[in-house]
């Protein structure tokens, strides 16, 4: 059988949100990513957003290139996030939990304010088929366990997306290949580009992103 779109309903398709682009960071779907933020710009997008929908499309610079306007380029496969908590400090700053929804492709659109905005287009993963998933869940759980220092207890349900998510958040990639597999759609490619490159990578342990 062919692999089927998992659903996340239509309710974010075509929405404009702020763009919030760093180096080397991805938003995935159901994780939290801790925020502090600082530049006057970026706590222009949280006041924004406070009275707003709280949505927020994390991109990910691509090194060295440069859009049309001379600014950083954003690499088009995004995490789709809604803030989830914040708090302000006394000198303005603010730290934000943000909860990764969907991945989304981006387009952008001119912006009236400080910082950027994208209109999304939501993407839906085409999940595996059961004789992949039952060949390859194994193999992943089993990668994902030698790449944390704690010992760690997987819920049986995991949706396999996700599992494969938490075993690429733990490898040690590159720019470009970290950004291919996370635009990645189809789980079974995804999971099968995650365990070769697991086999080839030293086991590390990344630090957790830090936002400007």
């Amino acid at each position: 059988m062919g692999e089927a779109p998992a659903s996340h309903g239509g309710t974010l398709q075509g929405a404009i949100v702020p763009v919030f682009p760093l180096p080397n960071v991805l938003l995935y779907p159901g994780c939290v990513m801790p925020l502090h933020i600082f530049e006057p710009r970026y706590r222009q997008m949280i006041e924004d957003l406070l009275d707003r929908s709280g949505r927020i499309a994390m991109g990910c610079i691509v090194e060295g290139e440069l859009d049309e306007a001379g600014r950083p380029q954003v690499h088009p496969i995004a995490g789709l996030g809604e803030i989830a908590r914040h708090e302000r400090l006394p000198d303005g700053r603010y730290l934000v939990w943000l909860i990764g929804l969907t991945r989304a492709r981006l387009h952008e659109v001119p912006s009236e304010r400080l910082y950027r905005t994208a209109r999304v287009e939501t993407l839906e993963d085409f999940v595996a088929s059961a004789e992949s998933e039952t060949r390859l869940r194994p193999k992943v759980q089993a990668a994902l366990v030698t790449r944390v220092r704690e010992q760690i207890e997987l819920p049986r349900q995991m949706p396999f997306g996700h599992l494969v998510d938490l075993l690429l958040q733990r490898l040690p990639l590159g720019g470009s290949q970290m950004r291919a597999l996370y635009s990645e759609l189809s789980v079974e490619r995804r999971a099968e580009g995650a365990l070769a490159a697991h086999e080839l990578l030293p086991r590390v342990y990344p630090e957790a992103p830090d936002a400007g």
